[in-house]
């Protein structure tokens, strides 16, 4: 970094000041400035891509289901959050209700995760984002998906296209915990 990347440390002390006021706007926000709805939209973007690539050899009904529950959730967190904020202007605002909203604003995330990992890397949790294992891969995104197009491209076909579909109801499992826990329901 002294040699080439950074030598005077600018960079570095940018970010870490970036960083510190995101911590302290997180910290003094009473509502957490969280929105899933462009989360939501992202999804739709990837499963839109991800059509395209498998051509309809696949099944992406459940994805698409489990992004529209998701969409839905978000959007009524979405609406809840900007009410408590109105609330919040004119002093009669429950903490109790912006505990328990950012509370489900928090564990959105943790839906995502599968404790099984992704096949053969366990370690890789998160089963919308990660590395894919083929760095040839074309997506960036659903990497479990990725894994099991780039098997089947090696593999008997429908052994591959078993492992596709498999990845594609986890993924979509997955959405469907986070948008369990965007609405308060258990997990």
């Amino acid at each position: 970094m002294a040699k080439n990347g950074d030598p005077l440390f600018q960079r570095h002390v940018a970010i870490a000041g970036v960083w510190g006021l995101v911590a302290l706007h997180l910290a003094d926000d009473p509502i957490l400035p969280l929105n899933y709805l462009s989360y939501a939209a992202q999804l739709q973007e990837y499963t839109n891509v991800l059509s395209n690539l498998l051509e309809g050899s696949a099944s992406l009904h459940p994805l698409t289901v489990s992004i529209q529950e998701f969409a839905a959730a978000a959007n009524e967190a979405h609406k809840e959050a900007k009410k408590l904020r109105e609330q919040e202007t004119l002093g009669n605002i429950s903490e109790l209700k912006k505990r328990m909203l950012n509370d489900r604003l928090m564990f959105v995330e943790r839906g995502f995760l599968d404790p099984e990992g992704l096949q053969g890397r366990q370690w890789f949790k998160h089963l919308v984002y990660g590395p894919p294992r083929d760095p040839e891969s074309k997506l960036v995104f659903f990497p479990g998906i990725a894994d099991a197009i780039s098997l089947s491209r090696r593999t008997n076909r429908e052994e591959g296209q078993a492992s596709i579909q498999h990845e594609i109801w986890r993924v979509s499992r997955a959405i469907q915990r986070a948008a369990h826990a965007l609405k308060g329901e258990l997990t």
